[in-house]
């Protein structure tokens, strides 16, 4: 009897899928020795939850659940179909994982008590982020934060256990669903995208340790809303213009963090007119991505302090945010910051 040592076919017949999601988070696992576990299977659940939000985004235009759902979330904004399916899709399989004590979401007014008493974790959600582009068919998505709860695991949520400052977040991801979906998330050991292969139902590393160049030639702001900046967003704008910039504007949170981190870039919702304390809810937008940034390397601010060291004071709360590449932001702030220097002078 012959006995061989495997060795992996070389030739192009058949091509690598490489490392999957799960075998990923199952070797990463040294790194919580707190958690025992439950952070890996908390990240399970949010990727199965978003396999099956995948699906229903790609038959949106054949299953009728497209368009608007004809009521209004807490932020006063108009709920669409997949709002409300994404949002029971994650309550769902955050509840019967049984990692998670209470949930923040965009879709809820106030916090979901899941009633778990063995859960260690809260999770701040965006169920589906840039659902206005459903039914034009452009890239949408799904921003994620998870802390440790502060009180004792059994007791009765406190607010403490809510309001915790982005620093506080123990993992952070996003799911966006455009070509190609894709989960990226960061546990605070770098940041790692994987890609959806619907063959195979798995999610595959394409992108490990992501670093965001730390210059680049994209800006992305709303520039319909040019009329209610401040000096200082309009004289950082031209020059984005006069450097000959590319303008890239998708209006999908998600969408357009992704492109710059990969790219290049700064993508910027500044404070307006109509909107003084900026547009994006901390909690579940602005910390996520805040995390993921940094640990690639580019900064996030609310032009005045670090995104991550500020202290929430409500549940859906909203901050202005300038993300991205390490020297277009730190640009940007000095031309937002230009008048505020000269004062202090």
């Amino acid at each position: 009897m012959k006995i061989l040592p495997y060795q992996p076919d070389q030739s192009g017949m058949a091509y690598s899928v490489g490392t999957t999601l799960d075998r990923f988070i199952k070797s990463k696992q040294s790194d919580f020795p707190f958690a025992s576990g439950e952070l890996s299977q908390l990240l399970r659940d949010i990727a199965l939850a978003a396999k099956i939000v995948n699906r229903e985004t790609n038959r949106a235009g054949l299953a009728n659940i497209g368009g608007a759902f004809g009521q209004t979330n807490v932020q006063g904004e108009e709920q669409q179909k997949l709002d409300v399916i994404a949002n029971i899709r994650f309550m769902r399989a955050l509840s019967k994982g049984g990692e998670v004590c209470a949930i923040v979401s965009e879709e809820e007014d106030s916090v979901i008590d899941l009633q778990n008493g063995s859960g260690k974790y809260v999770v701040a959600i965006d169920p589906l982020d840039g659902s206005s582009n459903i039914d034009v068919n452009i890239s949408i998505g799904t921003i994620f934060s998870i802390y440790r709860r502060k009180t004792p695991v059994g007791s009765p949520i406190q607010e403490e256990d809510i309001m915790q400052p982005g620093k506080e977040q123990v993992a952070a991801g996003y799911v966006l669903y455009g070509s190609s979906t894709m989960l990226v998330y960061t546990t605070g050991f770098g940041v790692n995208g994987f890609t959806y292969e619907n063959s195979l139902g798995e999610f595959f590393l394409s992108h490990p340790a992501i670093q965001a160049p730390k210059d680049g030639k994209i800006y992305s702001i709303n520039e319909g809303s040019e009329l209610e900046w401040t000096p200082g967003v309009k004289n950082y704008v031209d020059h984005c213009k006069k450097s000959q910039y590319s303008a890239r504007y998708i209006g999908s949170l998600v969408a357009d963090f992704h492109r710059n981190l990969l790219k290049g870039g700064i993508y910027g919702y500044p404070s307006t007119q109509k909107n003084p304390n900026g547009k994006l809810r901390l909690l579940y937008e602005a910390n996520a991505l805040a995390f993921i940034a940094e640990q690639a390397g580019a900064i996030a601010t609310d032009g005045v302090q670090r995104i991550l060291d500020i202290q929430p004071e409500t549940l859906h709360q909203r901050t202005p945010l300038w993300i991205g590449s390490e020297k277009m932001v730190n640009e940007a702030m000095g031309f937002l910051n230009k008048k505020r220097e000269a004062v202090n002078l």
